[in-house]
C-alpha cells in the first residue's frame, strides 16, 4: 500500500516511482488537484507518449460509454512509448474500470482526478492499495507552503520584493492553488519592467477592494466607531453593494466572533485564535479583531446575531427598506460596542 502524505506530493510530481499505472489526484483544493494532474500528464506526454497526445475524459464521456476507459487505455500507442489517458471529475463509478488497470496497466498511464475522498471511498481505497496505484491528495496551501511557493516564484522571475509583500499576498491566497497562481502571474506581469514589487502593488493589484471596505466596515461596528461605520455604509451603498449583502457579511462577521469569543473563554489568547483561524483575516485587522473578542460576550454576540437574523429577513419581505435596516441595524450593534 502505498499512501503519500500531502507534503510529499509537489517533489513525487517531479519524480514519480512509477512508469505505468493509476495515478489517483484528489482533494479539497481543485486547483491544485488540476495543477498536479497537468504535471503528471505533461511528464509522462514529454517522456513518449502516441502522437495523438493524451486522451482526456470527462463524466459525459464516461456516461455515455462506460467501458471506454479500458478502451483507450489499451489502445496500442502507434508511435511506442506511454498511452496517457486523463480522466476528470472522477467517481466511485469508474473503479470496476481502474481496478483492472491497476492490475495490469499494460504500459498505459492513467491519471484520475477527483474531489475530497475520506480514506474509505472506494476510488481511493483501491488506487491507496494498488501495487500499480499512487493516491495524491491536495489539501490547500499552509502559511509555509505558500510563503515558500510566493517566494520561488518571484524569485524564479528575478523580481525584487518588499518584505510584506509575503505575508500580504500570504494572507490574502491560499484557499486554490489555481488563483494563486493567477496571482502571482498578474504580479509577475505588473512587475516585468520595474523587476521590483512593494507592499502597494499588492493591496492595489491582489486586493478586493469591495472586501476589504466591508471588512473596514464591519470592524468599525464591532469597535464602536460610528462616525467610521457611517461612512463606511455610504461607501459600500454609492458602490452599488447590495443592501442584503452587507447584512449577511455582518451576520458571518458576528458569527464569526461568536465562535471565536467562545474559544477565548477556554483560556486561549485571542492572537493565538486568530493565526489558527482558517481562512486567516487579513494581518492589517488583527489588532481590531483582537479588540472585538475581547469587547463581545457571548449574551450580546447571541443578542447581535438575532438582530441581524431579523433585519435581514424583513430586507427580503420589504426590499425597499433594505438601506434603511442596514444603517439602523449596524448602528445599533456599533452603539452596543461603544458602551461595552
Amino acid at each position: 500500500m502505498t499512501a503519500l502524505k500531502a507534503h510529499e506530493v509537489s517533489k513525487y510530481v517531479q519524480r514519480p516511482d512509477l512508469q505505468e499505472g493509476v495515478f489517483l489526484v484528489y482533494g479539497s483544493d481543485a486547483g491544485l488537484v488540476r495543477e498536479y494532474a497537468q504535471k503528471l500528464v505533461r511528464r509522462f506526454s514529454e517522456d513518449g507518449s502516441d502522437g495523438d497526445g493524451p486522451i482526456t475524459l470527462d463524466p459525459s464521456d464516461i456516461d455515455a460509454d462506460p467501458g471506454r476507459i479500458l478502451v483507450e487505455a489499451r489502445t496500442p500507442s502507434l508511435f511506442g512509448g506511454h498511452r496517457v489517458v486523463r480522466i476528470r471529475s472522477a467517481t466511485k463509478s469508474i473503479t470496476t474500470a481502474l481496478s483492472e488497470l491497476c492490475q495490469d496497466p499494460s504500459g498505459a498511464v492513467v491519471v484520475v482526478e477527483a474531489g475530497n475522498l475520506p480514506p474509505r471511498d472506494a476510488l481511493r481505497a483501491l488506487v491507496e492499495g494498488a501495487r500499480q496505484g499512487r493516491a495524491l491528495p491536495c489539501f490547500p496551501d499552509t502559511a509555509e507552503t505558500l510563503a515558500t511557493l510566493i517566494r520561488e516564484t518571484l524569485t524564479a522571475e528575478g523580481i525584487a520584493f518588499e518584505p510584506e509583500v509575503i505575508p500580504t499576498l500570504r494572507d490574502s491566497l491560499g484557499n486554490d492553488r489555481e488563483v494563486t497562481r493567477r496571482e502571482l502571474e498578474k504580479l509577475v506581469l505588473y512587475a516585468g519592467e520595474s523587476r521590483s514589487l512593494t507592499e502597494a502593488d499588492v493591496l492595489l493589484l491582489s486586493g478586493d477592494n469591495a472586501m476589504l471596505a466591508i471588512d473596514a466596515l464591519l470592524d468599525a461596528t464591532g469597535t464602536g466607531h460610528s462616525e467610521q461605520v457611517e461612512r463606511g455604509i455610504n461607501r459600500a451603498l454609492s458602490a452599488a453593494t447590495d443592501p442584503q449583502r452587507l447584512l449577511i457579511q455582518a451576520m458571518s462577521h458576528f458569527s464569526t466572533l461568536r465562535r471565536w469569543r467562545a474559544a477565548y473563554e477556554t483560556g486561549r489568547p485571542a492572537r493565538e485564535i486568530l493565526q489558527s483561524a482558517r481562512p486567516r483575516p487579513h494581518f492589517s485587522r488583527t489588532s481590531s479583531l483582537e479588540q472585538q473578542i475581547r469587547l463581545w460576550d457571548e449574551p450580546s454576540l447571541s443578542s447581535a446575531c438575532n438582530r441581524l437574523l431579523k433585519a435581514t429577513e424583513d430586507s427580503r419581505r420589504k426590499p425597499l427598506l433594505a438601506e434603511t435596516l442596514v444603517r439602523r441595524t449596524l448602528l445599533s450593534l456599533c452603539m452596543t460596542a461603544a458602551t461595552n
